[in-house]
């Protein structure tokens, strides 16, 4: 560790850095307290010049009274006393998690919907019946039993399936498609909804599939949120990526370049 950590001013919300004295460097190291210093001063350097309004303020203060229990205006300055805060660092202080809310609005806000098409194939949810089975002769006469009605697809999946959809009759999800093996998601996309797939190998196994439903995803509030946060943690990890080698090793990222193996 280098005798002084250099951080952004971020309780006053500066953007120029200022040395931390060793003997505090210490400290937060002897508590494993510098990834949060670091993460915090990154976002901190980010929301700088981000502001609220004034009635945006007093609510923020608000919550940040009720929360802490200061009813009074002698336990507010007590706290602010206790913790060396000045009002204007207090209002930072209460109003943090909105101006990063406003920053992600104005970094990515207008960017939303084009993301969001995009991607939206990931968003998108399925359910559906699975069978696997490790033998593909047991595949196939599963299969058969299903085509010809002599069995309900429900009751072989949860006498035959060896995964963990046999305690539901073989239903999975809703799952969105981003969340599935590529290859296998592929598979589902291409299937019409309600018609039993032929066994196919998938790893080990072989699976017998039928859609139930595709749910579409929507642009709503909550992706919104959603993708607003996506974006936001991605350029965090840019942002991780810029630290110094030494601060790189107390966030935990591996600066060490990959090992080629040689062929035996």
């Amino acid at each position: 560790m280098t005798i002084a950590l250099q951080i952004g001013d971020a309780y006053n919300g500066r953007s120029s850095s200022t040395a931390l004295p060793t003997e505090i460097i210490s400290f937060l190291a002897s508590y494993n307290l510098i990834p949060q210093l670091l993460s915090q001063t990154i976002i901190e350097s980010a929301i700088a010049l981000i502001t609220c309004t004034q009635a945006e303020t007093s609510h923020a203060l608000e919550q940040f009274y009720q929360q802490w229990d200061l009813t009074t205006k002698q336990k507010i300055q007590d706290w602010c006393l206790r913790y060396g805060l000045t009002q204007e660092q207090l209002e930072l202080f209460a109003t943090r998690k909105l101006r990063v809310e406003k920053f992600k609005q104005a970094t990515w806000g207008h960017q939303l919907e084009s993301y969001f098409l995009k991607y939206k194939r990931h968003f998108d949810k399925v359910i559906y019946s699975l069978i696997r089975t490790e033998n593909r002769g047991t595949a196939n006469e599963l299969f058969f039993r299903i085509t010809e009605g002599e069995q309900s697809f429900a009751e072989l999946a949860h006498e035959y399936s060896q995964g963990p959809e046999a305690d539901t009759n073989g239903i999975i999800g809703p799952v969105e498609l981003g969340s599935i093996t590529p290859n296998f998601a592929q598979l589902l996309c291409t299937s019409q909804v309600g018609i039993v797939q032929a066994p196919v190998p998938f790893g080990e196994s072989w699976v017998i599939v039928r859609v139930e439903k595709f749910i579409s995803a929507q642009l709503d509030d909550f992706m919104r949120q959603r993708l607003l946060q996506e974006n936001f943690e991605t350029w965090f990890k840019q942002q991780l990526n810029q630290l110094s080698p030494e601060e790189k090793t107390w966030m935990g990222i591996n600066t060490k370049p990959a090992q080629v193996k040689e062929a035996a």
